[in-house]
């Protein structure tokens, strides 16, 4: 059983880059060597291509139509401005769908007023889209419904659609499955038939290609765009997809604007969520602002988050924005209380060494089982299933651990679930209540057969080990410019050895939990202070006077007006020289 305060990883150096390359680099960029082996590990091997990865120009971004079917959606769009047809945006209830619907209707609305939005209800209707849905857009008159991070697999859905006389455009970046919907264009570059350069783009980001395409079909500026960035940083950081190629131009763009020019409901969010007059991280967005946003799917209804974010009456906006902030307060107590009682019932059953963790509550709240197999992956270290019931069915919503390949084990159960979807880490499912204990054995099977002994230990990568010295203010500054990080683009995990406790170490937290770390480097004398959150068990550690190995990130920390160096402490132990 893992504990997360007590959790024990191995750690695992990446691979060095041949010594030629970095001095190449070194050559033609004049910066430190543990820079460009930084590079050099993210294949930036030239001048060009690192000036390319520090400044991220929009100018870089590919031609959306380069996309297939991008020309079919454009036509239909168009056809439908021509002839004022009313048009129907059809997101998911996530903050992917969200700042989709809230990012092309933004756009839309301004060249073709006639259309409505549309989010399923979570509970109602459940993921991607619905009967229900379209019995709407029949209902309003609407002859096209635009799909946004959904569709991929709704084949009988735009088939009864088609019966209707609604035509479908889908905007996905889910994987297929083996029929494709007979919609009149699909946008998903992970189709086998697209040849479009960048495959990890999120909901969101189809959504903005598609606007890219019609600006550039209505001869319109780029600034009809430039605005929409901040809706795409958020969907890119807070649906984890990596933050490489056009993401992470886009995400570099986007947060600059919610820095600088947040829309209201941003800047709302930022000041609820504490960060007003402070510049917001990839890192932030995930943990700050993507759960606000996420909550009122999760608790209440996404069209709440979709009228926050592209609404402009303040008064509105301000109520919206704290109904949010109430209602993800709501969800951490729901995260908190259902995952004591999963550890429970794991436990009960006496599943604590099993090869995945699947549980099943009926009373478990739908909005947050995703979030729980989050967090029994962080005291069980293992794919994890969290099922509920709702509507007569079991709804599940799994998550992976590095390297496992979740997607791959549900296809191997796929005859037992009436339908599944998602990606390699993570998958959201229904199955009937009585092919639940089937289900649950198949899964413990294929995941014993599949997972690789690896996968199984917790596991923290460095990329590179450094001393102190090296790490001085002109090596973090450059070190800044790597940003944002995020999946495909880590944050740097060094590793420094030899170091000890000055004495002033000290376990710090309302709950003493954490520890206030001040280190020295015995070879120059450098001290440097760090944080090692949930690590006060490893205290005894730093207080036994013998040489610690340190993995951690670089941040910059400012207290009382002086900015310095910190150590964000991933893992600590005592030196093996």
């Amino acid at each position: 059983m893992f504990n997360p305060l007590l959790m024990e990883y191995q750690w695992k150096s990446l691979e060095k880059p041949h010594p030629e390359t970095v001095q190449k680099l070194q050559k033609e960029l004049g910066i430190n060597p543990i820079l460009c082996q930084l590079l050099a590990q993210r294949e930036i091997y030239d001048f060009q291509t690192a000036k390319d990865f520090f400044r991220p120009s929009l100018k870089q971004l590919y031609d959306p139509f380069l996309m297939q079917d991008m020309d079919k959606a454009v036509a239909r769009i168009d056809l439908a401005k021509q002839k004022g047809e009313k048009l129907l945006i059809y997101g998911d209830y996530d903050v992917d769908g969200t700042t989709a619907v809230s990012l092309l209707s933004s756009f839309l609305r301004k060249h073709h007023p006639e259309l409505d939005i549309y989010i399923p209800d979570r509970y109602a209707e459940g993921y991607g889209v619905s009967f229900q849905g379209i019995d709407y857009a029949k209902e309003q008159g609407m002859t096209l419904i635009i799909a946004l991070d959904c569709g991929i697999k709704a084949v009988d859905k735009v088939e009864y659609a088609s019966s209707l006389g609604i035509d479908f455009i889908i905007c996905d970046h889910h994987l297929p499955g083996d029929m494709l919907p007979q919609a009149v264009a699909i946008l998903d570059p992970k189709r086998r038939e697209c040849n479009y350069p960048y495959k990890e783009l999120s909901g969101c980001g189809i959504g903005f290609k598609l606007v890219q395409a019609l600006c550039q079909k209505w001869h319109l500026p780029k600034e009809e765009w430039l605005p929409l960035l901040d809706l795409l940083a958020v969907s890119i950081g807070a649906d984890i997809v990596p933050i490489t190629g056009e993401n992470r131009i886009l995400a570099y763009h986007g947060l600059r604007m919610i820095n600088s020019r947040p829309r209201p409901g941003f800047a709302l969010l930022k000041e609820l969520a504490g960060k007003k007059d402070k510049d917001l991280s990839i890192t932030d967005v995930v943990f700050m602002i993507g759960p606000r946003i996420n909550a009122a799917g999760r608790i209440s209804h996404g069209k709440l988050a979709v009228d926050l974010l592209t609404g402009t009456e303040l008064d509105r906006i301000e109520e919206d924005s704290l109904t949010i902030n109430d209602q993800n307060t709501e969800r951490r107590e729901l995260d908190r209380s259902i995952t004591a009682s999963a550890l429970s019932l794991i436990e009960e059953l006496q599943e604590q060494e099993r090869s995945a963790t699947v549980v099943f509550n009926r009373d478990w709240h739908k909005g947050v089982i995703g979030i729980v197999a989050s967090r029994l992956i962080e005291t069980y270290y293992r794919p994890t299933i969290v099922f509920t019931e709702s509507n007569g069915k079991l709804t599940g919503s799994a998550r992976s651990v590095p390297g496992f390949d979740l997607y791959q084990a549900l296809e191997r159960c796929g005859d037992m679930l009436e339908q599944f979807g998602g990606h390699k880490y993570a998958a959201g499912m229904t199955l009937q209540p009585e092919n639940f204990d089937r289900f649950k054995t198949a899964f413990e099977e294929v995941v014993t057969e599949l997972i690789l002994p690896d996968q199984k230990i917790p596991t923290l990568l460095i990329d590179a080990t450094v001393r102190f010295s090296d790490i001085q203010a002109k090596f973090y500054n450059i070190l800044k410019q790597f940003a944002p990080f995020g999946p495909g683009n880590l944050s740097p995990v060094f590793k420094t050895d030899g170091l000890m406790d000055t004495g002033h170490s000290r376990i710090v937290g309302n709950d003493k939990n954490h520890l206030r770390l001040v280190l020295q480097e015995p070879s120059s004398g450098i001290c440097i202070s760090g944080i090692a959150f949930g690590m006060a068990n490893k205290m005894d550690l730093v207080l036994s006077g013998r040489p610690l190995s340190v993995l951690y990130h670089l941040e910059e920390n400012e207290f009382n007006g002086k900015k310095g160096l910190q150590l964000m402490v991933k893992d600590l132990k005592i030196s093996e020289y």
